[in-house]
């Protein structure tokens, strides 16, 4: 570790090193290292001493600092000049914009017609951190008495999956999986999106491990491993059922890791023999001779005692039936007993691993008024739109969104845009550039960058804690997220004690007796104490304490108790209205729509694109570089064709998520994708979607 290591940050002249903690949704969540030359950061790079960053980043985060010192980063606040939408905007000082934002606010609030009901946040993943993600801001809205907003836009499904059948979010240890025989990566390019993981995964296949990879799409990640299974859209629990049809047909089984930690398994016994290979293979569009050698290849774990490891991502789970297909495959550990095995079971999220009351941070009792209706995040775009009624309560007539860009991620984005181009709605924004989302902005309130300020981060990939320390000092007239809340407060005239308290205070209220803070503060990170075979032993969180393959609590609600597969909401079926099938995974270089203004990292992207198969691009007269029309009921989105075999025939795969702006014709994948949701989780259904596509003559490429 590098002698100087500054625990604040300093505009002092040499050069010192500055530990931080990346920010941003990946299961990574790497230790960063800093390096300050006289006030000014001139590198981001991994911390060789944490070992699950190894001094290993990803290109988007290695590229940080083009983001923090970016020219079009918003340095002072801004209030709208022009109209919604135009991006036109002039500089305000910010008492003048906190007081005026305040007085907007508390009318709102104070409006028996209304209330402060009114009033939605709106935020995700922007940043990770416990401090300035929700901790101040949920002070504020709290005591504010506004809408409660459902975070479901990613992983809700899963999580909802996951708790139904193992108790909680808790897994393998990613860094055993380099001990395991067999590793299934399940709807996850982990090469962009994992890439500590892969790692691991490298070890294992250099020591004579298989991998095979599960996913729609011919990704890079599948392109290294033994073999890719090309599956339909939404069919992953049809998969999982005939994996376990082979279990149960040929007896590769646990029978006494069932008997003794399993609940329900003579149920899933005879839902799963309705699942041949021939069946699923029909469902999932892939030879039936892959389906058998996947379940040989799994069940062989039984009689060699070798690990067989799965792990799995949030891609499969964005589809109508996505929470059963988690719940199908998080049952196949312990069919085979693979959770006997450090390198053996499943890894989604290590989330549950924290176990951290937040209410110290959130504040719940500042809320005083009585019941608050609660609006799902996925669904923004309908209920900007809705007027006052019974059952919705009041029309939203405030937004304030901050670590989000809704008019780009958020699906049905051409109702999203009329939501928030309503005059009516007051909206502010919290950002570091004017995004799709800050254009529709009335203020648009600078942020602090994460080498900016303090943070605290769990994480969902790895057990760590990381701490987050500022490298340099605010940029321009930008301001902490929690500062932004604080100043709010006190315009409001919120008196609460807690809303003095500063940044390191919140660090240290977000954790509990586990954590040394000050082991936090010498080396950036603390592990924390996890079981190297969480479920060895059973012991799951489950009601039972068993992995629960048939739940008495999804029956109670009405579901069903057993996973079972639900075709798609949108088949995209041969000879219908809109036949492909279209997935909308993330471009490499950008995380969501974050980075997709760095240019460095737009450069090696290219333009807005959609992948199609030869054989689809062949029957519509489409060449790789041709301008293509992507439509469905809901809107069209202009791109580029790449013909290209990542996209398998039947389904096309819209890479996102690009600025709306930056599109040929002003809109994105988003343009396309709907708002109805998951079967668990009331999580959204980007990959749930059919759509057509057509060439656009005398249409020129287009270069951003």
């Amino acid at each position: 570790m590098p002698e100087t290591i500054a625990i604040h940050a300093q505009a002092s002249p040499g050069s010192h090193q500055v530990l931080g903690a990346c920010p941003h949704d990946c299961p990574d969540t790497c230790s960063l290292l800093t390096t300050v030359e006289n006030g000014i950061a001139t590198k981001v790079q991994g911390n060789r001493n944490h070992p699950q960053t190894d001094g290993v980043l990803c290109t988007k985060v290695s590229r940080y600092t083009e983001r923090t010192y970016h020219p079009e980063r918003i340095l002072t606040p801004l209030r709208r000049s022009g109209p919604k939408g135009a991006g036109q905007f002039t500089p305000v000082p910010w008492d003048e914009a906190l007081a005026d934002i305040a007085q907007r606010l508390g009318a709102i609030a104070a409006d028996p017609a209304r209330g402060p009901q009114a009033v939605l946040p709106y935020s995700y993943a922007g940043t990770m951190g416990w401090v300035q993600g929700e901790a101040m801001a949920d002070r504020f809205f709290n005591r504010l008495g506004a809408s409660l907003l459902d975070r479901t836009i990613c992983s809700s499904a899963g999580g909802a999956a996951l708790e139904a059948t193992l108790g909680g979010k808790v897994g393998m240890r990613v860094e055993f999986f380099a001990e395991s025989k067999l590793i299934i990566i399940w709807g996850s390019n982990a090469i962009g999106s994992n890439l500590h993981f892969w790692r691991y995964a490298q070890t294992a296949k250099r020591n004579g491990a298989k991998l095979i990879c599960i996913d729609p799409r011919k990704t890079e990640t599948a392109e290294k491993c033994h073999e890719h299974i090309a599956l339909r859209p939404g069919t992953d629990a049809a998969l999982a059922l005939a994996v376990m049809h082979q279990l149960f047909t040929h007896d590769w089984l646990d029978h006494d890791y069932i008997g003794q930690h399993t609940l329900g398994w003579e149920a899933l016994r005879e839902r799963a023999l309705q699942w041949t290979p021939e069946r699923a293979a029909q469902v999932c569009g892939v030879p039936v001779e892959q389906i058998y050698a996947l379940a040989r290849d799994y069940g062989a774990s039984v009689s060699s005692g070798e690990p067989a490891a799965i792990r799995l991502n949030y891609g499969m789970q964005r589809a109508r039936g996505g929470g059963n297909a988690v719940r199908a495959v998080a049952c196949l550990p312990a069919l085979i007993g693979a959770w006997r095995h450090r390198a053996g079971g499943m890894l989604l999220s290590a989330s549950g691993t924290h176990k951290f009351d937040d209410s110290a941070l959130s504040r719940p009792d500042l809320r005083t008024g009585g019941a608050t209706r609660t609006i799902n995040m996925s669904t923004i775009g309908d209920d900007l739109l809705r007027p006052s009624s019974p059952d919705f309560g009041p029309r939203v007539d405030a937004l304030i969104v901050y670590n989000s860009n809704p008019v780009a991620v958020a699906p049905d984005s051409g109702k999203v845009v009329q939501g928030f181009a309503r005059d009516d709605l007051f909206t502010v924004v919290l950002e570091h550039f004017q995004t799709d989302t800050a254009d529709y902005a009335d203020y648009i309130l600078p942020a602090t960058t994460q080498l900016e300020h303090w943070d605290l981060h769990t994480t969902y990939g790895h057990t760590d804690i990381l701490l987050n320390r500022p490298a340099i000092a605010p940029v321009g007239q930008a301001r902490t997220n929690t500062d932004i809340f604080r100043g709010l407060a006190r315009a409001m005239g919120f008196t609460e004690a807690c809303f003095d308290d500063d940044d390191l205070t919140l660090c240290r209220s977000g954790l509990d007796a586990r954590v040394d803070f000050n082991l936090l503060l010498t080396q950036g990170f603390v592990s924390l104490p996890a079981p190297d075979a969480p479920f060895a032993h059973g012991g799951f969180g489950t009601p039972s304490g068993k992995c629960e393959f048939f739940s008495a609590r999804l029956a109670a609600q009405g579901g069903d108790g057993l996973p079972d597969y639900l075709p798609n909401h949108e088949l995209g079926l041969a000879g219908s209205v809109y036949p492909l099938a279209m997935i909308s995974p993330p471009a490499r270089n950008f995380l969501n729509s974050t980075f997709v203004n760095v240019k460095s990292l737009r450069s090696i992207e290219g333009v807005p694109m959609v992948e199609i198969s030869a054989l689809d691009a062949a029957a519509r007269g489409i060449h790789s570089g041709d301008v293509v029309r992507v439509f469905n009921d809901r809107g069209q989105y202009h791109c580029h064709a790449e013909v290209s075999d990542r996209a398998r025939p039947g389904v096309v795969n819209g890479l996102g998520v690009w600025w709306r702006k930056l599109g040929p014709q002003g809109t994105n994948v988003n343009e396309l994708t709907g708002q109805r949701l998951t079967d668990m989780g009331r999580a959204p259904t980007f990959y749930d979607c059919a759509v057509e596509l057509e060439k656009c003559e005398n249409a020129r490429p287009t270069t951003t």
